[in-house]
């Protein structure tokens, strides 16, 4: 499953709509997901699992681009 993660680069400042920025990580399911993204040093706003419409929206975008960590 691809899931879209919502976070903000630092986590000393709060969240503004503004800066949050997006990635995208396979993972087997939501649980999967969140181990792998709370390694990082990001302000985590929202998980999304994105069904096959919305990831087939996704694609189109040029910077679309899985995150491995």
């Amino acid at each position: 499953m691809i899931f879209k993660v919502y976070y903000q680069a630092l986590t000393s400042r709060n969240p503004k709509r503004e800066t949050t920025q997006s990635l995208y990580l396979d993972a087997a399911d939501l649980a999967e997901a969140r181990h792998l993204i709370d390694t990082t040093p990001y302000n985590i706003e929202f998980i999304e699992q994105l069904s096959e419409g919305a990831l087939a929206y996704e694609q189109q975008n040029p910077a679309f681009k899985l995150t491995e960590f």
